[in-house]
């Protein structure tokens, strides 16, 4: 068919109606081959083939009229083109092939299975002319299949390995009606993103093909929703993808024929339980069904208490059943859990090898103790059970467990987050790789999930799920106008409405206009979408990153984004705290808000993030060592509890052995004398000296000989002081006589106390040297 003849057909309003071509009630329909009808193919042969211009009077044509007449309906019914010389041969000898056949098998056509028409079509083109002469062309083939479709009703066609659908659709059903179908269906999805190259337009065209024939009419009208889904069971579809079939059923459901389809299946169904007690098993799936839990939390759930089922079976094989449950039982369960490695009591292995063996992590080990509790406090609340103890009480998490889990944000490095944002601000459409079909989001949507991953700090899920519209724009709490020529101010603020997410409502947060502008060109260019459910509110919605009717999966950033990423950046896709996930942006951002030059407050960061509590942004809030470390500095304890003190070396009498003999040789500076103590920063008379045996006066005679030698070092030592000495220092007087009173009965380190000696209460601050300020006080 020419292209202009294809164009010409798209352009046909599509056909109302349409019925099988063929009445099977007036036919004679008997299976059985009877004996003159063999003798009469036998007689005839190959001349079987003429259809045109054969005796139709000659005897043997008479008797085998049963098995012609619905072949030569069928075969005007065909939509082959009269003006080819082979297309009529090749018709011809389908119909003669059929006609033969019913020798070989002995029987008519009409009693034939699935697999005698699969053996007469064969796998492929050669298969199929090679056990006939050699006359026979391979474009008979779709002649053939087209009459097992139309005579036979053979459906089979997983069975016939490779063919031509649209060729067989096209016979069967004709060019307009066949044409007018595709050219619905095509308009929907290019309308919806799909591209409408060559290639894609055929891949459809076959798919669509195969759907119209397995329904035995050409009419997208006669596609009900529940036909659909029987469709895309048959073993026939299952070599094509299945993103074609669920393309197609959206676009049928979008005409109006049909019911929406169902999301399409992404993991794998319900795996049964084995190895714990049937009815262990059995109050599980109760359980499962019953609770209100989201399906993937019901499923950690059934994963654990399948494993609890197992340790039953081998250490209480006489507790089979939750109502047996005491608390000694729990109190094993603990145990056992606080024991447990990795693989015990699993039904499949399943991951790295090198896990295997390894205790669990103490968030494991509460976990799996939480789901136990929450079983069978469940149990109770139903009725199922009798309350003979306190789960909550029972299954408490043991305080050595409950110590080891904390607050652990899982930050990126500043150096490797700097790389990854440089990358997704320079992200080019060949850093986009393509999936195993070849498909590629539009660059522009790529660029507006990776701008929302680096600046605003949500979930995969909340991304995925964000809404068309969600951007808007305020200056100075005006909102500025979407329909405005003029350029955006500056100091314009971007606000984010992320949806109903896992701890809250709606909420509003602001984030980097990059953001907001790579979202308004996506939207700009975003096909028009159908409304998708929104599984978390039940609603159908508008969402943002929407392309083929499909929105972006929540692992499309883990498993393509981030990759690419990376590759562009140069940094490998984990560190020491395990891969780069979506979610460990997340902490990034917030640690990084959190320690920022001007940060944000815990409360303002448990706003932006969307938290309940202030406990919960904790956990993603970091102080860097960097920020402590200044905020340490800052704070001054060690300069606040440690002074420095000029202390005069003698080094005569160091050299000479004076000092060795007990003479002394270090002075430590008073201001108002000198202390020729060793041990000065242990006695507790420093900060006002009592004149003891180890004091020299610095008017006295020795002290003035002191200051005169030449061979003299001066040097400082750090003294720590007390509370009471650093209030003496920073308070002064007052502060300083308490320390006096305090001190009146001290003894000196020559002996007598202060009171002995005869010491006021009152004295003179010695000056305690500040280093960092240069002064005395």
């Amino acid at each position: 068919m020419t292209r202009a003849l294809s164009a010409a057909l798209a352009t046909v309003p599509a056909q109302r109606s349409w019925s099988w071509p063929l009445d099977h009630r007036s036919f004679d329909r008997r299976p059985e081959l009877r004996v003159h009808e063999a003798e009469a193919l036998d007689a005839l042969g190959w001349e079987v083939r003429r259809r045109h211009g054969h005796n139709s009077h000659a005897p043997e044509w008479r008797v085998i009229r049963r098995l012609v007449t619905p072949l030569d309906e069928a075969r005007e019914s065909l939509g082959w083109l009269p003006d080819l010389v082979h297309h009529r041969r090749a018709v011809d000898d389908a119909a003669a092939l059929v006609l033969r056949t019913c020798v070989s098998e002995d029987q008519a056509y009409w009693g034939w299975t699935p697999d005698t028409w699969a053996r007469l079509i064969a796998a492929d083109a050669r298969s199929f002319t090679a056990p006939w002469p050699s006359w026979l062309e391979r474009f008979t083939r779709p002649y053939v299949i087209a009459l097992a479709y139309l005579v036979g009703g053979f459906v089979d066609f997983h069975r016939i390995g490779s063919y031509s659908r649209p060729s067989v659709a096209r016979r069967v059903f004709g060019d307009h009606a066949l044409e007018a179908a595709v050219a619905e269906v095509t308009e929907v999805l290019t309308g919806w993103g799909y591209r409408s190259n060559k290639g894609s337009r055929h891949g459809l065209r076959r798919v669509l093909c195969e759907v119209l024939l397995l329904n035995r009419s050409p009419l997208l009208s006669d596609l009900s929703g529940e036909s659909l889904l029987q469709i895309r069971e048959e073993p026939a579809l299952s070599r094509w993808n299945s993103d074609v079939l669920h393309a197609i059923h959206r676009a049928v459901a979008a005409l109006g024929y049909a019911d929406p389809p169902p999301e399409p299946k992404r993991t794998k169904g319900v795996v049964k339980i084995d190895g714990a007690p049937d009815s262990w098993t059995s109050w599980v799936e109760r359980w499962a069904s019953t609770s209100a839990l989201t399906p993937k939390v019901r499923g950690t759930y059934r994963t654990i208490l399948a494993k609890a089922g197992r340790w039953l079976a081998a250490e209480h094989p006489d507790v089979r059943e939750p109502g047996q449950w005491t608390r000694a039982t729990c109190a094993s369960w603990i145990a056992a859990v606080d024991r447990m490695s990795t693989g015990d009591f699993v039904q499949v292995r399943t991951g790295s090898a090198e896990r295997w063996g390894k205790p669990l992590s103490p968030r494991t080990k509460a976990g799996y103790i939480k789901v136990l509790r929450g079983f069978l406090r469940d149990c109770q609340e139903w009725d199922w059970i009798p309350r003979r103890f306190d789960p909550m009480t029972a299954l408490a998490t043991p305080r050595s467990i409950h110590a080891l889990i904390g607050p652990d944000p899982r930050v990126i490095a500043d150096d490797i987050w700097a790389k990854v944002l440089w990358a997704g601000l320079n992200l080019e459409p060949d850093d986009i790789p393509t999936n195993q079909h070849g498909f590629i989001y539009p660059v522009e949507l790529v660029r507006a999930v990776t701008l929302t991953w680096l600046f605003s700090g949500l979930r995969s899920d909340e991304i995925a799920r964000l809404r068309l519209g969600c951007i808007r724009w305020q200056h100075e709490d005006v909102p500025v106008p979407g329909d405005s020529d003029e350029v955006l101010a500056r100091d314009a603020v971007c606000l984010l409405d992320v949806p109903v997410h896992k701890t809250g409502t709606t909420f509003t947060k602001p984030v980097d206009p990059l953001l907001g502008q790579a979202v308004e060109v996506w939207q700009s260019i975003r096909p028009q979408q159908p409304p998708l459910l929104d599984r978390k509110t039940g609603e159908p919605v508008d969402f943002l990153f929407t392309f083929r009717a499909r929105r972006v999966g929540k692992t499309y950033i883990n498993e393509t984004i981030i990759p690419a990423l990376c590759h562009k950046a140069g940094v490998p896709t984990a560190d020491v705290r395990g891969n780069i996930t979506s979610h460990r942006a997340r902490s990034t951002i917030a640690s990084q808000l959190y320690n920022a030059k001007e940060p944000m407050t815990l409360f303002e960061l448990q706003a932006w993030l969307g938290h309940r509590t202030p406990a919960a942004t904790q956990h993603y809030a970091k102080i860097t060592p960097l920020v402590l470390s200044r905020a340490y500095s800052d704070a001054g304890y060690f300069a606040r509890n440690v002074r420095t003190i000029e202390v005069l070396v003698d080094r005569d009498a160091v050299t000479s052995g004076a000092a060795a003999a007990g003479e002394p040789w270090q002075y430590y500076d008073l201001g108002h004398g000198h202390c020729t103590y060793t041990f000065f920063e242990q006695c507790q008379h420093r900060m006002a000296c009592a004149r003891c045996d180890f004091y020299t006066p610095k008017d006295s005679s020795k002290g003035q000989l002191l200051e005169a030698k030449e061979n003299l070092q001066r040097m400082l030592a750090s003294i720590p002081l007390t509370d009471e000495e650093r209030a003496a220092v920073d308070d002064g007087q007052t502060a300083l006589d308490q320390l006096l009173e305090r001190l009146a009965d001290v003894p000196t380190p020559a002996g007598p106390t202060p009171r002995q000696l005869g010491i006021p209460t009152t004295a003179t601050l010695l000056p305690i040297v500040e280093v960092n300020q240069g002064k005395t006080q």
